[in-house]
C-alpha cells in the first residue's frame, strides 16, 4: 500500500484536554449569553433554544415535565419568560415559563447543557453528554410545581406545540 502524498499526517493523541478546554469555554458564552439577556432583555430578533439532560444533578423541572422529557428538554428563550436568572458561582440558571398555561420555574446547571442556539444569530453549540450518574431530586421537582389552586384545571391539558411562526416579523 502506498501512502497517499496528499493526506495530512494523522494528528498524534493530545496529552493536553483541548476538547474539554474548547467545551468549557463554550459553555461560558452560554453563561455571557444567558447574563446579557438576564439583565438587558433579547435584542432584536434574537431568541435562544436551551436543551438539557433532565435526568441530571441540580435540574429542577416540575414533575408533570419530567415525566414527558425524562431524559432530555428543549426550551425556548424569546417572548414569554420571566425572572431568567444567571448565579454563576452555583453554576446554574433559572428561567420562568408557561407549559400548557401553567407557570413553571426551572433550574438547569451548566453541566446538563447539551446544546445552545440563537438561530436569529446563527450560533449553535452541541455538548458532550455529561458523564455523572442520573439523579433528580423529587424534593426539589414538587417545590417547582405551583399549588392546585394556581394550576386549575390548565394542568389537566394536553401539552400543546405552538409554532414560533407566528410570533415571527414577516419580511416583504
Amino acid at each position: 500500500m502506498e501512502d497517499d502524498p496528499d493526506k495530512p499526517p494523522p494528528r498524534p493523541e493530545s496529552l493536553l484536554p483541548y476538547d474539554d478546554w474548547t467545551e468549557d469555554a463554550l459553555r461560558g458564552v452560554v453563561v455571557r449569553a444567558l447574563t446579557f439577556a438576564a439583565t438587558n432583555g433579547l435584542p432584536g430578533e434574537h431568541h435562544f433554544y436551551v436543551s438539557f439532560r433532565t435526568d441530571r444533578p441540580g435540574v429542577v423541572v416540575p414533575t408533570r415535565l419530567l415525566a414527558q422529557y425524562p431524559h432530555e428538554m428543549t426550551i425556548v428563550l424569546q417572548h414569554q419568560f420571566w425572572d431568567l436568572a444567571v448565579d454563576d458561582a452555583a453554576g446554574l440558571f433559572s428561567v420562568g415559563l408557561s407549559f400548557g398555561g401553567v407557570p413553571s420555574t426551572l433550574r438547569i446547571p451548566f453541566s446538563a447543557l447539551v446544546a445552545f442556539a440563537d438561530p436569529y444569530a446563527q450560533v449553535g453549540f452541541r455538548f458532550r453528554a455529561p458523564e455523572e450518574e442520573p439523579a433528580n431530586d423529587p424534593e426539589a421537582a414538587a417545590a417547582a410545581e405551583p399549588d392546585a389552586a394556581e394550576a386549575g384545571s390548565a394542568a389537566d391539558e394536553a401539552p400543546q406545540v405552538v409554532s414560533l411562526d407566528a410570533f415571527r416579523r414577516r419580511k416583504d
